[in-house]
């Protein structure tokens, strides 16, 4: 991607999946929630999405859970969270700033075989096509 040249946009957007299980799923960028267990959602040809911060929620309630978060930049996957524990019911915010470009993925996996987690995702998107 070149460097941008002209007019473009930097809006506030926030992403989510609702009720991931174990299985790998991408944050979405177009402004919907993920589908869980697609993992194909990259970022789009000429913008630059900087992660302000994402919470992890866990929902069930019944275990501790372990998940990774991990950015994928077509040929690597470059693992930010490593089998993070998370505890019954509760919360945790990943609030490094992180930047993708076209092309990455930022996905999300329980690596628990059991239960379900939440995330919300907010981010800055700056769209130059």
């Amino acid at each position: 991607m070149a460097i941008p040249s002209g007019s473009g946009t930097e809006v506030l957007k926030r992403t989510t999946i609702d009720g991931n299980h174990n299985t790998v799923t991408a944050l979405r960028w177009d402004g919907t929630m993920a589908s869980v267990g697609t993992a194909t959602y990259t970022i789009p040809a000429h913008h630059i999405i900087t992660v302000i911060s994402i919470i992890f929620i866990e929902r069930d309630g019944e275990n501790d859970h372990t998940f990774s978060l991990y950015a994928h930049n077509g040929s690597s996957d470059i693992y930010l969270l490593n089998s993070q524990g998370i505890n019954a019911h509760e919360t945790f915010v990943w609030n490094d700033k992180i930047v993708l470009t076209a092309g990455d993925k930022l996905l999300f996996k329980m690596l628990s075989s059991n239960g379900t987690m939440d995330v919300y995702c907010s981010y800055i998107d700056q769209d130059w096509s």
